[in-house]
């Protein structure tokens, strides 16, 4: 690690004063039927859902940032910290109703309205990284809001939100999330509580800790066999009766996200095996993430933590010579 990560200091800038030194972070960090967007979009040009009982505002998606930004500028006083990358999925249009008569051909961009149904988005700090097999990792924070997890259509209540703060891989910008940052059920009513949950978040992650961990990866590995045993299992398990899972790590990848990882095993230029068949663990763990940015929205971080508790769990299991139920 080439920066340590600081004590909060008071925030004493706005989030536009901030950004507006900053440069872009703009790869795309997931695919699937989202679209790129920016704060500047988000807090201007788009609409904020109500409570409807109340007609009071949610929390909106430029809020969500704007918090989280706050929060990482303040503990990371003086590292370079670049613009959020946003990604948009599931819009919902309206329009005025002044043109509630005329064809969609014939709105003018004022009588349109819009907002988003589901975002993501990430904040990189590139002065904190690490790098793992010739890939450099910047330590990275973000979120995932979807309001269709809000009820909205009641009095103002809690607000679902989710945070993470790990690592981006710049060679395939691929997320490493593990359990240990990341807050998947995060439930607000303010934006006061939500500056706070995700500052708590964020001080109490072990950046070093996750980074040796994923360091440990390359010394662990899997045989062809073992890993054609693995993609085997994570279809099972899919299938599987409920109460059978309980007991088993989950991976939520579907049968075409796990093909792409069968296809990069052989093909991918960073990742694929060895030509043997062999394939280490962190070599895995990006075929993993790699598959998961075809996820959508509200799922990606919750299968992004998940494939990092099973890249660990089987990382045990062959350091121990203990059992797994995938590659048992």
């Amino acid at each position: 690690m080439q920066s340590d990560i600081k004590e909060p200091v008071a925030v004493g800038e706005t989030l536009t004063e901030i950004m507006d030194e900053l440069q872009s972070s703009s790869r795309g960090f997931i695919e699937a039927n989202t679209i790129s967007g920016t704060l500047h979009e988000l807090n201007n040009k788009h609409i904020i859902p109500v409570f409807v009982k109340e007609n009071e505002p949610a929390i909106s998606h430029g809020e969500f940032i704007d918090a989280t930004m706050q929060a990482v500028s303040g503990i990371f006083k003086g590292e370079t910290i670049l613009r959020p990358n946003i990604r948009l999925s599931h819009p919902i249009k309206g329009r005025t109703p002044e043109a509630r008569n005329k064809p969609a051909s014939e709105l003018l961009e004022h009588e349109k309205t819009l907002y988003y149904e589901r975002m993501a988005f990430l904040i990189e700090i590139p002065s904190i990284t690490n790098e793992i097999e010739g890939n450099r990792l910047n330590l990275t924070i973000g979120g995932v809001k979807s309001y269709n997890l809000d009820s909205l259509m009641t009095k103002n209540s809690e607000q679902h939100f989710k945070v993470f703060i790990g690592f981006k891989n710049l060679v395939c910008t691929n997320l490493c999330v593990s359990t240990d940052g990341y807050l998947g059920n995060l439930k607000v009513r303010s934006i006061g509580a939500l500056y706070r949950a995700i500052e708590s978040l964020v001080m109490e992650f072990d950046a070093v800790h996750t980074a040796d961990e994923l360091q440990r990866l390359q010394g662990f590995a899997l045989t062809e066999s073992q890993f054609a045993q693995l993609v085997g299992r994570a279809r099972m398990y899919r299938h599987m009766p409920d109460g059978a899972k309980q007991s088993i790590t989950e991976l939520g990848l579907g049968d075409a996200q796990l093909n792409a990882v069968c296809k990069d095993y052989y093909t991918d230029k960073s990742f694929c095996c060895n030509s043997d068949g062999s394939i280490n663990l962190w070599r895995l763990y990006n075929l993993l993430t790699g598959a998961n940015k075809s996820s959508y929205i509200d799922m990606f971080l919750d299968r992004s933590a998940q494939a990092f508790n099973l890249t660990r769990e089987l990382m045990g299991a062959l350091q121990n010579k203990s059992d797994c139920w995938y590659i048992n």
